[in-house]
């Protein structure tokens, strides 16, 4: 009979199945992709076929949310399953990741399976609970980019950062791995974060391309004090050579040296090619002499082409990753993930960077190939944070999950399920401020029902409150109307009764004042 029972095992208990090697992981995680610009989201913009082919052969999530939308602190929610406030890695400006706690990784370690992590880190500090990691410093560069190895030295590699990538998270499922084990493997792209360097076979996509301004593009954040002292604006705050690449020598931002540092990594020949480019556009931006609304759209057309060029990229190599899964017979027994680290303003109210909890920067989007025992298919309408990653990959590993995560398994869910106790609503607390782009500390709440409450706070005391159901862009703070009393008495409740749930006691000190 025990022997029966082992045989049915991969049936029965998927994460005992896991534990025997049946399910690999492996998560692709990129910065600053956003779900508009996905086409199995939103195909308005782009087209994304590899990326939709995770989505056609598994599941989309379309309540995919954050806990914090900003880099560092959303890749320490994800791997410890914690809130900000309890794995205290709460933004990028002071933030060193204490690597001495309680990680999924080291779980998983402990439970058999192989760890490794490629590409992008962002936490500062050495990453711990990984048998492999090669990592880039700080945020990487797009052309020749270092990699830091795991003696502590740096190596240059010749290339495009999103193939390079690639090329690791490949060569160590191939030669590196012990077969023996199930592994998680970590494939973190710098793609796309800014400035949106093209690979140079694509410098032209997208160039015959307008792509339609925002309905709100002119938001004038009546009514929304935070939001108007943000520096986020494409019209006033994106720079005109760091960001559009219109340089000429002699053009002197506040960010040039930085542009020119990062293109300075491309070799003779391929300067060349770049410059080419980008040279013939600079000199027709300089002989139109563009203000105002025209000067404002012209940034935001080549923001959106470059953005799209760089995802082009980004798409081709997830194809990679699927098609190397299928041809060495490990796509069947894999868990493929594909999110970001949070999402990220197109032009929506004018801006771009994420940060605040409006949609367009809490929703990230998040798609899962299925491994066969994991039979859902199609969309995920319950409501998902990235907290939750880590409690799901520790069921599936076999291994327990500590009763300090604060996530929760998403296994229901990949088994087709539907829980009746399922999450109502989810919780976002954001603290880099002062920092670059302006944006107030505030936490809130968004419930599954289409409301969201936010207190912004430390040197500003403004509540925010929004029904998404009829005004689903946040053009119209309802807070304090008539008529809303019934509704923010609720989310306020609701509201203190996540941050007890969380343990977020300074936030619940807020509150009252």
């Amino acid at each position: 009979m025990k022997k029966n029972l082992l045989l049915l095992a991969p049936m029965l208990f998927p994460a005992a199945a896991a534990a025997q090697g049946h399910y690999n992981i492996v998560y692709i995680m990129t910065d600053d992709h956003t779900a508009q610009m996905m086409s199995c989201y939103d195909n308005r913009f782009v087209e994304t076929p590899n990326l939709d082919r995770i989505a056609a052969d598994g599941v989309k999530f379309v309540n995919s949310y954050v806990a914090n939308s900003l880099s560092g602190p959303s890749r320490a929610c994800m791997l410890t399953g914690k809130h900000s406030h309890k794995n205290g890695f709460t933004n990028n400006e002071h933030g060193v990741f204490d690597g001495s706690q309680q990680t999924m990784p080291k779980l998983m370690q402990k439970a058999g399976y192989q760890t490794a992590i490629i590409g992008k880190w962002h936490l500062v500090s050495t990453p711990t609970g990984f048998d492999y990691y090669n990592i880039l410093p700080a945020q990487g560069d797009y052309y020749n980019p270092n990699f830091i190895n795991m003696d502590g030295t740096e190596t240059r590699e010749k290339g495009y950062v999103t193939n390079i990538v690639t090329d690791k998270a490949i060569d160590w499922m191939e030669h590196k791995r012990d077969r023996s084990k199930p592994f998680i493997l970590f494939v973190h792209h710098k793609a796309c974060h800014r400035a949106w360097l093209p690979e140079l076979k694509y410098l032209r996509e997208y160039e015959d391309k307008t792509f339609a301004l925002p309905e709100n593009f002119y938001d004038d954040y009546e009514g929304r004090d935070a939001a108007k002292t943000a520096e986020m604006q494409i019209g006033k705050h994106m720079d005109i050579v760091y960001d559009t690449k219109m340089y000429t020598p002699g053009s002197k931002t506040f960010l040039t040296d930085n542009y020119l540092n990062m293109i300075g990594r491309l070799d003779s020949r391929s300067r060349a090619e770049y410059d080419y480019f980008y040279d013939s556009l600079a000199l027709d931006f300089n002989s139109r002499h563009l203000t105002g609304k025209a000067l404002d759209e012209f940034k935001y057309q080549r923001y959106m082409r470059d953005y799209a060029k760089v995802v082009k990229s980004l798409d081709d190599n997830v194809g990679r990753m699927l098609d190397y899964l299928k041809q060495s017979g490990l796509l069947d027994s894999t868990l493929v993930v594909y999110t970001s680290d949070q999402g990220f303003y197109m032009g929506e109210h004018g801006w771009f960077d994420k940060r605040f909890m409006y949609e367009e920067s809490l929703n990230t989007p998040l798609v899962m190939r299925l491994p066969k025992g994991l039979n859902a298919r199609g969309d995920i309408s319950e409501m998902v944070q990235n907290i939750d990653y880590a409690p799901t990959f520790l069921q599936l590993s076999g291994a327990p999950v500590p009763a300090d995560i604060q996530g929760v398994s998403l296994l229901p869910l990949l088994q087709g399920k539907h829980p009746k106790n399922w999450r109502k609503s989810i919780y976002y607390h954001y603290y880099e401020y002062p920092a670059e782009h302006a944006v107030k500390r505030h936490y809130g709440v968004r419930s599954s029902d289409g409301y969201k409450l936010i207190h912004f706070y430390n040197d500003i005391n403004k509540w925010e409150l929004y029904n998404l159901n009829t005004d689903p862009h946040e053009m119209h703070n309802i807070y304090g109307q008539p008529g809303t009393e019934k509704i923010t008495a609720r989310l306020m409740k609701e509201l203190v009764r996540l941050q007890k749930q969380y343990d977020d006691q300074d936030a619940l000190k807020l509150n009252a004042k």
